[in-house]
């Protein structure tokens, strides 16, 4: 998995996903829904507030939507606002998934030479839909399928490292929306 950057938090949601976040991006998606009498900054600042609880005062990386939901729904309570639970199924759609063993099958016999090809039209695909979260899974499946390795060696090492950087470069270059987050595990 690629280092979870320092200002974000691991969402996990009830089918076991874990989406990255940042307190920013909590704080658009509910700015997006019309909260009741608070503005935008009192909400950012209020999602900023719960964010900096869990990941700093309590040290965790990894936190439930409901737990945060819950958290939240207290502090704007304390504020006189009666929160509304958003769906989950609004934010899960907002991410698009890619295994990439199955790219790497795809791509037949041509191997690596077919492969990144393939796997830059992925990205610039999943992109033009303007997701929150970019999530590549089967990197290691991937690596020894290209590879034919069957077990772990420093040229697999090697490719996966590759693959790594590879969309790291083509994420940065092919990303209009810089609230959206790449995962690859």
């Amino acid at each position: 998995m690629i280092a979870l950057a320092y200002d974000c938090l691991l969402f996990q949601t009830s089918s076991g996903e874990s989406i990255p976040f940042s307190a920013e991006m909590i704080s658009v998606e509910l700015s997006g829904d019309g909260v009741g009498p608070f503005d935008q900054e009192f909400l950012k600042h209020a999602a900023s507030a719960v964010f900096h609880y869990f990941k700093h005062d309590l040290g965790r990386i990894t936190v439930t939507v409901g737990e945060f939901a819950g958290a939240l729904e207290k502090v704007l309570r304390g504020f006189g606002l009666k929160a509304v639970a958003q769906e989950q199924s609004s934010t899960e759609r907002r991410v698009l998934n890619s295994d990439l063993r199955q790219l790497a099958c795809e791509s037949g016999k041509g191997f690596e030479l077919f492969f990144f090809p393939r796997l830059r039209d992925e990205v610039r695909q999943h992109l033009s839909h303007e997701p929150e979260v970019l999530h590549f899974r089967g990197l290691r499946s991937c690596v020894k399928q290209l590879t034919g390795a069957r077990r772990w060696s420093p040229r697999c090492q090697t490719l996966h490292d590759q693959i790594v950087e590879f969309l790291r470069n083509c994420f940065t270059t092919e990303a209009s929306q810089p609230s959206c987050a790449l995962l690859v595990e």
